[in-house]
């Protein structure tokens, strides 16, 4: 009886068992395997329209300082970080339009428009910072143009470097920024001739051409004036000539009358002030009035190559020299195209030395961009930072308004032309080479 009792038990439980493992609708309810395709919500009925693993993964950024990504329709944003106020904004306006009229005819970029976002390098140190600063706070921005002046360039290509950006300058000639030894930063490059260049051939114009012996040099402690001032002397001593004086004064000094008076004493025959258009207007229009510089050749550089010097100058500088980047470009595209879209656009002729330098550093930007840029079939693109680097200084043979860019590995890119004019009729004449 005990062995029927348990058997009946487990029977029972048995029984309860099954009963409870049959769906809440009874056994003829159809599961949710069973579930017809017209109930199951929308939402579900999207795996054929992802996109396939492997093409994700072909746009994956493996660079190794990271990348730019842009989304299908968004533009491709660039910086620039010229002088576009004050008095030297003749300088870095020409530069603007230079880089504002190869965004023109280039058009879009792997399909993409080009958005330019210009900033002020004030031409100081504190300019620069500030406009790198702005530039490197934007994790759009590819790559930038600038900056005008090299006392801004020391601390925005250090900014520049750090975050991993590139700048390419079209006028930055102090020697230091391409110098390993002294401010150059990865990163940085420049279409702008280096002035160990520009120092020696106006030491040459002043020996050989001239025929001078003495000369004096003034800078105002900025990379560019204090380097190329430098250079000269260099340049001037090694060809047996004798610097008779080498002073500095502030950018901003409004009385130069004790500096020239030292100058004077010391006898020069030449004197070369390779400074900005405030100081440089100051220091010609002042040294026709201390005795013994009547007669001492006034030389200056392409910091002062602008009409508004010219403005501020009226009858004394005259006959002056001013060394700079030779303009007589041999290519038929800077005369039959360039120029007519630059008078067009803006309504005046070119206002400082370095347009031309501009539009061929924002081409050979825009060039780097479309060789390394990743697009897939939906045309959003990834631009690696390391990779654009990498293209930039391995630019070769490129052939510019300029000349032909070919870039070392410390970013000197320039195919350096140097020339001197002289101040003739309230013009600047080329009259060497």
């Amino acid at each position: 009886m005990k062995r029927l009792s348990l058997l009946l038990v487990l029977l029972l439980l048995g029984a309860l068992a099954l009963v409870a493992c049959q769906p809440s609708g009874g056994t003829n309810a159809p599961t949710e395997e069973e579930a017809p395709a017209e109930e199951m919500p929308a939402e579900e009925e999207a795996p054929a329209e992802e996109a396939p693993a492997e093409e994700t993964g072909s746009m994956e950024c493996t660079d190794a300082i990271g990348c730019v990504e842009v989304a299908a329709g968004d533009p491709i944003q660039i910086a620039s970080a010229l002088v576009i106020s004050g008095p030297n904004a003749d300088l870095g306006l020409d530069s603007q339009r230079g880089v504002e009229i190869a965004l023109k005819m280039r058009g879009d970029v792997l399909g993409h428009s080009v958005e330019l976002i210009a900033e002020d390098d004030g031409c100081n140190a504190e300019g620069g910072q500030t406009a790198g600063t702005k530039i490197v706070a934007n994790p759009q921005i590819v790559g930038a143009i600038g900056t005008s002046c090299s006392g801004a360039g020391v601390p925005m290509a250090q900014i520049i470097s750090d975050a991993g950006y590139v700048m390419i300058s079209p006028s930055n000639t102090s020697p230091a920024l391409t110098d390993p030894a002294q401010a150059f930063k990865p990163g940085y490059l420049r279409t702008a001739h280096n002035d160990l260049i520009q120092g020696a051939a106006m030491a040459d114009y002043a020996y050989d051409v001239l025929g001078v012996t003495k000369a004096a040099a003034v800078h105002d402690g900025d990379p560019y004036t204090e380097g190329l001032a430098q250079a000269f002397a260099d340049a001037f001593v090694a060809k047996g000539g004798e610097m008779v004086a080498f002073e500095a004064e502030a950018a901003d000094a409004t009385n130069v009358e004790p500096l020239l008076t030292t100058v004077a004493a010391a006898g020069p025959e030449f004197l070369y002030y390779p400074v900005f258009i405030p100081l440089g207007s100051l220091i010609t229009n002042t040294a026709k009035n201390i005795s013994g510089l009547e007669s001492v050749y006034l030389a200056g550089a392409d910091g002062i190559q602008s009409p508004s010097f010219l403005e501020n100058t009226v009858d004394t500088s005259e006959g002056m020299y001013v060394s700079g980047p030779d303009l007589a470009f041999s290519n038929t595209f800077y005369q039959d195209e360039f120029l007519p879209m630059y008078q067009a656009d803006y309504g005046t002729e070119p206002t400082a030395p370095f347009h031309a330098h501009a539009y061929d550093a924002t081409v050979m930007l825009l060039d780097a961009i479309e060789a390394v840029a990743q697009q897939d079939g939906d045309g959003n693109l990834i631009i690696g930072r390391q990779a654009l680097r990498d293209a930039l200084y391995a630019t070769s043979g490129m052939e510019g308004i300029t000349g032909t860019i070919t870039c070392n590995e410390f970013g000197d890119c320039a195919d350096p032309k140097i020339s001197v004019s002289e101040v003739q009729g309230g013009e600047f004449v080329r009259v060497w080479p």
